[in-house]
């Protein structure tokens, strides 16, 4: 009796043990679980970071123009879309703005080429860009005094903006600059505002009849211009300008732009 009783309790022991290991084997396999969710995604957002960031605005012409604001210095700009892709033909002075503020850690990105086949204004110059724009005369609209400005571009010094002019001066000058807003500086002494750097050499100037990619990447109080994947300005601002308006800039040029998308970061 005894015997069968310890055989009882050695067989309810044993099972005990089965149970607690069994028990330990769940829950080590649940903590595993749970690291496996929260590593997994973040992984697979620093594998796949332009899947993780979120799409703000995304423009493919195909509802023509409805989000961009025109400033034409000739009434003979032509404007035209097709296929996704917005061609420009301008005379003189064009800056095209879109229309929505762009506020926070963002990214900007879109595709451009800049056309050279014996046209009229087939210059190879001037791809050039603001973004964080604002007007310090009317903070609460950019488009206040866009009749004023009209595409002439010493007009533009009264913005506080970020400008890149790639391919500038007949295509021989890539700068980087920040516009304080001093128009009077500009008027009055025919000061523009400093440039922050510069490249001369043709592997930073513009290859025509080609499709290039351009990012604009500011996050935090770092701003970063990035021509085809390579960083061609870096900066660091501790005013740094976190809201404002996007715009091409160009003159006396034919282009096309595709793809324009605005990213949060």
């Amino acid at each position: 009796m005894e015997k069968g009783l310890c055989r009882l309790l050695e067989n309810n022991d044993m099972i005990h043990k089965f149970a607690i290991k069994d028990y330990q084997f769940e829950k080590l396999i649940g903590k595993m679980f749970i690291k496996a969710l929260i590593i997994i995604p973040c992984f697979l957002c620093f594998t796949f970071n332009a899947e993780c960031q979120e799409t703000l605005f995304c423009d493919n012409f195909d509802k023509g123009l409805t989000s961009w604001i025109v400033e034409s210095e000739s009434d003979s700009t032509m404007l035209n879309i097709d296929s996704n892709t917005l061609e420009i033909i301008a005379p003189k002075g064009l800056t095209l703005w879109f229309n929505q503020k762009l506020v926070g850690n963002i990214k900007i990105s879109f595709d451009t080429y800049v056309v050279q086949n014996n046209g009229k204004y087939d210059r190879v110059s001037d791809l050039n860009c603001f973004w964080m724009a604002t007007d310090p005369e009317y903070p609460d609209s950019i488009f206040a005094r866009s009749n004023w400005r009209s595409g002439i571009f010493g007009r533009y010094y009264s913005l506080k903006t970020y400008y890149v002019g790639y391919g500038g001066n007949n295509n021989t000058t890539t700068r980087f600059r920040m516009y304080d807003g001093d128009y009077q500086a500009f008027v009055e002494k025919r000061q523009r505002p400093d440039i922050i750097k510069e490249y001369t050499d043709s592997s930073h100037l513009i290859v025509p009849n080609q499709w290039n990619h351009i990012e604009i990447v500011q996050q935090e109080n770092i701003i970063k211009y990035l021509f085809n994947g390579e960083v061609l300005f870096s900066y660091s601002d501790p005013e740094l300008y976190n809201m404002g308006y996007f715009a091409i800039r160009t003159v006396s040029n034919h282009l096309k732009v595709k793809n324009f998308k605005v990213y949060g970061l």
